[in-house]
């Protein structure tokens, strides 16, 4: 199953239904499995874990400082609050099929 070419977003419910292609899983359970893989991701980032998914990549958490910001419209200083931020690293895998990918499909396009 592909999922939706023409905006090239993959969803949740893309991947429940890959599983139930793929693995057999009726579409209740392929649901459920997604939601749980989530949730888990989920909860290790909430508790201050990183999470790494060998050959996809690994999220981790950034603590970031307070810093000076303007608002746009005034042009008033304000402070933009310290904050948490999750951050995504792609394994040297992951970006290896994207590399090659693209270069099939700028090898396509060329040839038009």
């Amino acid at each position: 199953m592909q999922y939706e070419a023409s905006t090239l977003t993959l969803t949740k419910a893309d991947l429940a239904d890959m599983l139930f292609d793929k693995v057999g899983l009726n579409k209740r359970e392929a649901k459920d499995m997604v939601e749980a893989f989530f949730d888990e991701i989920r909860a290790a980032l909430a508790e201050g874990d990183t999470v790494k998914l060998s050959g996809f990549g690994n999220f981790q958490l950034r603590d970031k400082p307070q810093r000076p910001g303007r608002n746009p419209k005034t042009g008033e200083e304000i402070p933009i609050s310290a904050r948490r931020v999750v951050t995504f690293h792609a394994s040297q895998k992951l970006k290896g099929m994207v590399e090659v990918h693209y270069a099939k499909l700028q090898q396509r396009y060329s040839n038009q």
